[in-house]
């Protein structure tokens, strides 16, 4: 028993230091700023949930999250960026629809993998889009639009800063069966002026980039891409509803992933510090109230599934309205 007991004592001081330079290790991460790639303009959706959190991600990591705008080729500069980058953890990408579900069915040539080449931090947060047009169109309801555009084919004219935009006009172009002519946008703010100046006639969009000229009387919505009807603008139909297209639904969202081979301490790490960004309750107030979003943060796991779905549903909504890879 005296043997054994010495033997013990003299195993245990070996065994503590192993452990040690683990839990350091955790405790370090990270030793430097984390730079999240918007791969959007400033002003855009994504850029305004990049920035909301980025400011709280800083109380967990004890490093600031430096935003950076890579905007271009509809998400694809900005997450190629992000796919190419040393997989430390230090550089992540707030990814969207557009990047991480829509990109393989919309274009030929993705210079990314994105089941391969990232790996889901955590879900952030989910918004409806909204069918805008300017304060003085003569079109007041969605019917009405529908209406004009079936009476003059690709003589009304839609705005597209993303894939997300891009596909929610063709899919309700498509199911009302009248055609419209796309004008393509570098950023969303860009869109919504030429928007309010009546140099497009239709702009759907994340509600976050449409509901500020909404309330200040500068746009007109006239509805909602989600069935059920938003809280920031209760007397706007479902575009269901409003379009009698009760098979139209299609929302936004947003995702943090960082590079393919990041180590689990990082992803562990970036993943509570999302976690608890959210619980702060002036970013909540902020989300939900102001913008109009619904917060969705969960595990690494239910990320990935869930990017995995929607890659499927957004897969089959282009290809539903027709859309040609580019």
């Amino acid at each position: 028993m005296k043997r054994r007991a010495l033997l013990a004592a003299a195993c245990a001081p070996a065994a503590a230091p192993a452990l040690a330079p683990v839990a350091a290790h955790a405790q370090e991460w990270p030793a430097a700023p984390v730079r999240a790639i918007v791969p959007f303009a400033a002003g855009s959706a994504t850029d305004t949930v990049a920035r909301l959190f980025g400011e709280r991600m800083r109380e967990t990591l004890g490093q600031p999250v430096v935003v950076e705008n890579r905007a271009g080729a509809n998400g694809l500069i900005g997450a190629e960026a992000v796919a190419r980058s040393a997989p430390d953890g230090l550089t992540v990408l707030i990814g969207t629809n557009s990047t991480n579900a829509a990109a393989n069915a919309l274009f030929r040539r993705v210079p990314f993998n994105m089941e391969q080449d990232f790996v889901p931090v955590s879900m952030i947060a989910s918004v409806p889009l909204l069918v805008a047009v300017p304060a003085n169109s003569p079109y007041r309801t969605l019917a009405e639009l529908l209406a004009a555009a079936r009476a003059r084919p690709e003589g009304l004219s839609f705005a597209s800063a993303s894939s997300s935009q891009r596909v929610a006009s063709e899919m309700l172009t498509s199911m009302a069966g009248v055609k419209m002519l796309n004008v393509p946008y570098r950023s969303s703010p860009q869109a919504v002026q030429d928007l309010m100046s009546g140099r497009v006639d239709m702009f759907v969009a994340d509600q976050a980039v449409i509901l500020p000229g909404v309330q200040s009387g500068q746009l007109r919505a006239l509805g909602v891409t989600t069935k059920t009807r938003s809280t920031q603008l209760p007397d706007v139909p479902s575009v269901a509803e409003a379009g009698n297209l009760p098979d139209y639904e299609i929302f936004a969202w947003f995702v943090l992933a960082a590079p393919a081979g990041t180590p689990a301490v990082a992803v562990q790490r970036l993943n509570a510090a999302v976690r608890r960004a959210a619980e702060s309750p002036d970013l909540r107030s902020r989300m939900t109230e102001t913008l109009g979003m619904a917060l969705m943060t969960g595990t690494p796991e239910e990320a990935r599934d869930f990017v995995r779905r929607e890659t499927v549903k957004w897969t089959n909504a282009i290809r539903a309205a027709g859309i040609e890879p580019e």
